[in-house]
């Protein structure tokens, strides 16, 4: 399997089991993330992400209009599902 038949393959679903992996340090059984599976989860979380458009990807800030243009107004915060 390529890397493009294995970016192919995650789902949304997967994606964001990924990412929570990584934020905390564990599968969600329970197990913990050794380095390489880190590594790994990291960079397929950024592959998958470079397929999204530039707004929709982890981590997305909106440019400034012009160099001394106000800062853009703050949106209404994330709120994590539990």
């Amino acid at each position: 399997m390529d890397l493009k038949q294995l970016l192919d393959s995650i789902t949304p679903e997967v994606y964001e089991s990924l990412k929570r992996a990584i934020e905390v340090g564990k599968w969600p059984d329970g197990r913990v993330l050794t380095g390489g599976q880190q590594e790994l989860c990291i960079q397929a979380v950024i592959a998958y992400d470079e397929r999204k458009p530039a707004d929709q990807r982890t981590g997305y800030v909106p440019p400034k209009t012009t160099a001394c243009a106000p800062e853009v107004p703050e949106e209404t915060p994330i709120k994590w599902k539990n």
